[in-house]
């Protein structure tokens, strides 16, 4: 499989993923550990990958998003933004609807199955 493929899958397979360096516990940038705060603090679980783990999807991933910088977050297959906008949208109470009614609606799906 490529890069942009499991790019896709990861992405797909994650109602909630973040693209950060490092991991939610041990962060390696600032950006990455507000980011990742911001998104624990919503109290829903989310994915996230290690680019510096996976130095493939660093490279490819801002060509595939059009977005340059990490992190990013992924909400249901949409890039919602980075740093910035996370902290922006979190500080506003956005985030936190977004990413719960985003468990809500998958925790549904899958206890109807």
């Amino acid at each position: 499989m490529d890069t942009i493929e499991r790019i896709k899958e990861q992405i797909s397979e994650n109602n909630i993923l973040l693209y950060m360096k490092g991991s939610p516990k041990l962060p390696s940038c600032g950006f990455s550990s507000q980011a990742s705060q911001a998104i624990m603090a919503c109290g829903e679980k989310f994915a996230y990958v290690d680019i510096l783990q996976n130095p493939d999807i660093r490279a490819e991933l801002p060509k595939y998003a059009d977005w340059p910088t990490f992190p990013q977050l992924w909400v249901d297959g949409e890039l919602v933004g980075g740093c910035d906008i996370i902290m922006e949208m979190y500080q506003q109470g956005e985030l936190q609807t977004l990413v719960k009614e985003t468990a809500a609606k998958h925790s549904s799906e899958e206890s109807a199955e």
